[in-house]
């Protein structure tokens, strides 16, 4: 049964929430791993943990006993713990900004990859799109004093990688919320492997430990959930379109509560990968 319309004032609202809560999911990480004692490893499994409960939670107060089943499948729970993992490590020396600029360019630019493989074809200005982002990518990642460094860039440009084929692995999914929490679920014996053979360099401490739960449980589960809660009213054009802005809205968290430099690379390879991929995936007005 489809949920009620909501209501355009609402909608707007929820959605702000959604965007905020995907760009936190840096800013805390940022914060934990620069800030505080807690090492990448015990970061991530909190985050996966917490996630997991916040999610199990809202799928058994939103659903009926008859259908809260959780589903999801193995390739997916892999998908999102490297995703993860990925991304904790990577942001032990980015900045906020860069990850989150490379994560989305990286996720876009997967499935964008994927539709072609498929089969789709881009016009000129589609083309010329993915071209231009691409470049903004590769001219990010020069090597230069404004350079990140190359190992985190990778493993975050993997990251998201891993996020795209999770997010096509969902695609078409009838109860994504409960398949997302099933994936959560799934990922807890790979990150409790994952603690335990990193246990020589587990270091935890209570603010570290309140970011990591705060990542899981507010900024991944209940984004998630509100997420799910106003795609379905959203076209697939402009579900892609907002997601532009989560980069940006990282960046000026970085910058108020990390006191993170916005250099001119950064600004220039953002305009270039986020309008390259908006020019892919606005389509043509009929």
């Amino acid at each position: 049964m489809p949920l009620p319309e909501t209501p355009m004032p609402r909608l707007l609202v929820l959605l702000s929430l959604t965007l905020l809560a995907f760009a936190g999911n840096s800013v805390l990480c940022r914060m934990a791993l620069k800030e505080t004692s807690i090492d990448a490893a015990s970061f991530t499994t909190l985050r996966l943990l917490s996630g997991a409960l916040m999610l199990v939670m809202l799928v058994r107060l939103r659903s009926a006993p008859e259908r809260n089943d959780l589903n999801g499948s193995w390739r997916g729970a892999l998908a999102l713990f490297a995703y993860a993992v990925l991304f904790s490590y990577a942001y032990l020396h980015l900045s906020t900004a860069t990850g989150a600029l490379l994560l989305f360019g990286a996720v876009q630019l997967t499935m964008i990859g994927y539709g072609l493989l498929q089969g789709e074809r881009l016009q000129l200005r589609g083309t010329l799109g993915a071209l231009l982002a691409f470049g903004g990518m590769a001219w990010l990642l020069l090597p230069g004093l404004a350079a990140p460094p190359l190992t985190s860039a990778v493993m975050m440009l993997g990251a998201g990688v891993a996020w795209g084929i999770y997010s096509l692995l969902g695609r078409g999914a009838r109860n994504p919320l409960q398949m997302t929490a099933g994936n959560f679920l799934r990922t807890v014996p790979m990150t409790l492997a994952l603690s335990l053979f990193t246990l020589t360099f587990a270091n935890l401490d209570a603010q570290g430990v309140w970011l990591a739960v705060a990542s899981g449980a507010i900024t991944s589960g209940l984004g998630y959930a509100i997420w799910y809660r106003v795609l379905p009213q959203l076209q697939a054009t402009q579900a892609a379109t907002v997601q532009l802005s989560v980069p940006v809205i990282a960046a000026g968290g970085g910058i108020l509560l990390l006191q993170e430099p916005l250099t001119l690379r950064l600004i220039l390879a953002g305009i270039a990968v986020l309008g390259g991929i908006a020019l892919v995936i606005k389509r043509r007005p009929q």
